[in-house]
């Protein structure tokens, strides 16, 4: 997909608006609150600890981001989950330390329709043990390889997708 930076700061800009309008959603399946919290939004940006997503994953993230809200909110079956231990950063006594927890991620897959056409996307849940669940990302479903062009899925860690 071809877009200009003015497009893409605007798209970014219009993402940012949006998702700081969202402080939580219900999901059906967890029939609890999803929290929507700078960690999401800052994934969509960033791919780790100091590492930028290349910008047109960004876009395409900002572009289905609306998605996501709409995915939470109607999803009644999970399809995906992975548990694992990782140090994660918590703030604990006024202050922060990294400590090993057991992190829960649960994906939800949607084929909705986003910009006249269908779009099959992927929506991460994240829980670290002992907070609440938040919005960790959304991700086109079919991306392709750069040097050969080729379909993937995204898939694997949660984390880097």
């Amino acid at each position: 997909m071809q877009f200009s930076i003015e497009q893409f700061n605007q798209m970014k800009h219009s993402a940012e608006d949006f998702y700081n309008s969202i402080d939580k959603i219900r999901c059906p399946y967890f029939a609890e609150d999803v929290h929507f919290n700078a960690k999401g939004l800052e994934h969509l940006i960033f791919k780790g600890y100091n590492k930028t997503r290349p910008i047109e994953d960004q876009f395409s993230r900002f572009r289905h981001l609306k998605l996501a809200s709409a995915i939470i909110q109607n999803s009644k079956t999970l399809q995906g989950y992975w548990r694992t231990q990782k140090i994660e950063r918590i703030r604990r006594n006024q202050k922060w330390e990294k400590v090993l927890r057991v992190v829960s991620y649960y994906e939800f897959i949607a084929v909705m329709d986003s910009h006249d056409s269908k779009v099959r996307v992927k929506v991460v849940v994240k829980q670290v043990e002992g907070s609440e669940k938040h919005f960790l990302s959304i991700i086109p479903f079919w991306g392709s390889d750069k040097n050969t062009g080729e379909r993937i899925i995204h898939s694997g860690n949660p984390e880097k997708d």
